[in-house]
């Protein structure tokens, strides 16, 4: 199923590229107008269990998650490793955008040696960057992957 949806003077056709974005936490603005004029359907959850649940009848192409830790977390690191978990366990090659605070990003690197990672924000976040990390997106679908 084709959509045609307006971009800023140009034509994109939004087929069955879903992105899934993850709120937990907030105090950002909106982005969801910025997917859809990418071209993506956009489902957006506030928690790691709706979006497992989720993914167990989607693929998305694109994975949009805030990055925490917690030293309570006694068998993780963050609220992020079941999420990317559920990627590897159903063969989901989404592309994962992680917005972040800097003071979590040794954190952030430990789960990046087990789980793929294709951008990092850093809090506050710059639509123009997310969309730099959209479009390089779009850039290594086109290319067959990265």
């Amino acid at each position: 199923m084709f959509i045609i949806k307006p971009n800023r003077g140009k034509i994109k056709l939004m087929d069955d590229r879903e992105l899934l974005v993850l709120v937990e936490l907030g105090g950002y603005p909106n982005f969801v107008p910025l997917y859809q004029r990418m071209g993506y359907r956009v489902e957006m959850v506030n928690s790691v269990r709706k979006a497992q649940t989720w993914l167990k009848k989607h693929s998305p192409s694109v994975v949009v998650a805030e990055f925490y830790a917690d030293p309570q977390f006694r068998d993780r690191l963050s609220n992020l490793e079941s999420l990317l978990a559920t990627l590897q366990r159903y063969d989901i090659e989404a592309k994962v955008i992680v917005f972040i605070d800097s003071k979590y990003l040794e954190n952030l690197q430990k789960v990046k040696t087990r789980y793929s990672v294709h951008a990092v924000l850093t809090f506050p976040i710059d639509e123009k960057n997310l969309q730099a990390a959209l479009e390089a997106v779009e850039g290594a679908s086109d290319a067959g992957g990265d």
